[in-house]
């Protein structure tokens, strides 16, 4: 399947004397995307699995020249690597000693190619990015989404609109596209069932299985505790997303619950891009992240998809319930937030009014944007806010076309991938 990262690999084999280190959560494609990767643009590819691999670990025990271990993972993959011209995948890495030896290439003048893929990022932050260039890779946007349908030409038409601010002339198809996406996310085998006109109950059993192996995935976490401690949490996403307040309480997880016996599960899966956290701000000023509540936020499971097969709904109810909708819509605007590379705070005033997210750009620029329904009538909480407070150009996400009104814009939810441009 099509994939952005594709983009972002090209651009690091012009500039390749560091290491690539991907990271990302199982299922979303990354072991493809470098695979393919290396297919098109490499003379060959070796490919090493880590996982309970013992002659390669020996290898990384034992040699710390760069070409001596060159040598030897020649011999044990039965594969001329060739300088510049061969690339060389380590997959599953979960051992620090082999991240810690293969640094030994983030030099200037190394020409070997190497990429490092991982679910489990949290074992390897220890590792700066002096010798290694670390990329992130999550579940598809809406944006890959359509690339990879008969609908891609829609892409075009959505970012031309928001570049001129004009209306998007096949809104409702892009719109109800977005729907299919919410339902469905964007985890590639999903993608792939519904695409290929799988059933329903095909869909959700897919969906199920990458639960259960995303569950499987704290099995890491540093405590024994932590390992169920951190599923309770996973287990509890959808009830806490689905209240009014969608902040995250730890009393929701089940009676007597204390944050400070969750906190380093909540740390371990946002580590690991399981979850993603948004703090409620105290104060809306630069920088933000001076000015978040510690203990206030709420947090996201990373794929919208998934969310919807932990609500338990289905096509009826999503259609015609519109907190579930405002749910799924919230969940995924701050995934793909997350994916642009934002940090995401939201905003809530004593009067419990709401700005769903505040963004600040590379500019040092603070962003509100407000979530509202198609009835625009409730849209209150943005005008409150800006009359409070000095921000640049708010952003209201709505169901309705591209349009301005007030210096207030107004974008459809499915051009959220858009806001990079910000």
């Amino acid at each position: 399947m099509e994939r952005k990262i594709y983009v972002e690999l090209l651009k690091w084999k012009k500039n390749p004397q560091k290491p690539l280190l991907l990271y990302g959560s199982k299922q979303v494609g990354k072991t493809y995307a470098v695979t393919l990767f290396g297919e098109k643009n490499y003379k060959n590819t070796v490919y090493f699995n880590t996982d309970n691999n013992k002659d390669l670990i020996d290898i990384f025990r034992r040699e710390k020249s760069p070409d001596k271990i060159i040598t030897k993972l020649s011999f044990l993959s039965g594969e001329t690597i060739f300088k510049e011209d061969t690339l060389i995948i380590f997959d599953n890495v979960n051992d620090a000693n082999i991240v810690k030896s293969l640094k030994a290439f983030g030099t200037d003048g190394n020409l070997y190619h190497i990429v490092i893929i991982t679910s489990r990022k949290e074992n390897l932050t220890k590792f700066t990015g002096e010798e290694l260039y670390f990329k992130a890779m999550y579940p598809m946007d809406f944006e890959e989404y359509l690339m990879n349908t008969d609908k891609k030409q829609l892409v075009g038409f959505i970012k031309e609109s928001f570049i001129n601010f004009s209306p998007m002339p096949f809104h409702q198809i892009a719109l109800e596209t977005y729907n299919d996406y919410l339902m469905t996310g964007g985890y590639p085998e999903v993608v792939e069932a519904f695409l290929s006109g799988k059933s329903d109950l095909v869909i959700e059993s897919i969906k199920q299985k990458i639960i259960d192996i995303i569950k499987r995935e704290t099995i890491d976490a540093v405590n024994l505790i932590d390992i169920q401690r951190s599923n309770e949490v996973l287990n509890s996403l959808a009830n806490q997303l689905s209240k009014d307040n969608k902040k995250f309480q730890y009393g929701n997880i089940k009676k007597g619950s204390r944050s400070k016996d969750y906190e380093a599960s909540i740390k371990f899966l946002g580590s690991n891009g399981l979850i993603h956290r948004s703090y409620k701000l105290e104060d809306v000023k630069s920088p933000l992240s001076s000015y978040k509540e510690i203990d206030s936020f709420k947090l996201y499971p990373n794929d919208v998809g998934l969310l919807y097969t932990m609500l338990h709904t289905n096509k009826m109810k999503f259609m015609t319930d519109k907190n579930i909708r405002k749910t799924l819509i919230e969940t995924n605007v701050a995934n793909t937030l997350v994916n642009l590379g934002y940090s995401i705070y939201y905003y809530q005033s004593e009067g419990k009014t709401e700005i769903s997210f505040i963004l600040q750009n590379k500019m040092g620029e603070i962003i509100p944007i407000e979530i509202v329904n198609m009835d625009l009538s409730k849209a209150k909480a943005l005008s409150m806010f800006m009359a409070k407070f000095k921000v640049g150009g708010p952003i209201r996400l709505t169901e309705d076309n591209f349009m301005k009104k007030k210096n207030i814009k107004y974008v459809p939810v499915y051009a959220t991938f858009c806001l990079k441009e910000l």
